[in-house]
């Protein structure tokens, strides 16, 4: 497979995450939480850096922002995982939740990108695992590609 292939194959993984993310909010009713939101950005920004590369002739160089939003994205998801598994360190409110929420996309896009829960809140496993760790694999997944294409161009 070509490089812009899987671009646009990741481009639309990343869009069905958000989507799945989407439908555990309004269906489910998991609420998003700080880390969670930002690891919904970081889905965008990668999906932005792969459409982009597939649009232009700038391989290498969107696949490197690309990985570079992927490594991001995993820290989020360790670290979402990280406070799960110590809820002693929750006091009660989290102080991302409102640097989140008072950001131009929350309120443009409240759906999307609107903080309602805690970082510390246990998330039901979803065929066996956590939504922190699906993003975790997907964003390990992704930089992975990434940095099989920045060395194939």
């Amino acid at each position: 497979m070509r490089s812009r292939h899987f671009f646009i194959a990741i481009s639309f993984l990343c869009i069905a995450c958000i989507l799945f993310a989407l439908y555990l909010q309004l269906v489910w009713r998991v609420l998003p939480c700080p880390m969670c939101v930002l690891q919904r950005y970081a889905f965008i920004g990668v999906a932005v850096c792969c459409i982009t590369g597939f649009l232009t002739k700038k391989v290498r160089f969107m696949a490197f922002l690309a990985f570079i939003v992927s490594l991001i994205g995993m820290g989020l998801a360790f670290y979402q995982l990280w406070v799960i598994s110590h809820p002693d360190i929750q006091c009660g409110r989290d102080p991302l939740e409102q640097a989140i929420n008072n950001l131009w996309t929350a309120k443009a896009m409240p759906v999307l990108f609107r903080s309602e829960s805690l970082c510390g809140d246990f998330l039901e496993p979803i065929i066996g695992l956590t939504p922190p760790q699906w993003s975790l694999i997907w964003f390990f997944i992704f930089a992975v590609v990434f940095v099989r294409i920045m060395r194939r161009g």
